[in-house]
């Protein structure tokens, strides 16, 4: 019996197509494309999209960052967290 196509392949993730657990693109690098985006200590705001909720710093292969930005962000973020702008790490409940 011959494996036949149907419509839901795609949506189950089965044999079909891009569903499932398929491998995207890279995202590229946020600071490449913007040049106008520093990875700078004194911004906060900026800082804490790069950290996770317990407070670590997320991976490069999530955020799509460079090696050399993200670099630059772990030394931005050491930083910060040296002068009390962003926390070593959130306190539980």
């Amino acid at each position: 019996m011959a494996y036949e196509k149907n419509e839901d392949d795609d949506r189950k993730g089965g044999r079909g197509g891009s569903a499932g657990g398929a491998f995207r693109g890279r995202k590229g690098c946020r600071f490449c494309a913007d040049t106008e985006v520093v990875a700078d200590y004194k911004d906060p705001t900026l800082l804490k999209n790069y950290l996770t909720d317990r407070g670590k710093l997320t991976p490069a292969r999530v955020t799509g960052t460079c090696a050399k930005h993200q670099r630059a962000l772990a030394t931005a973020v050491r930083r910060a967290r040296m002068i009390a702008l962003v926390p070593f790490t959130v306190t539980g409940k």
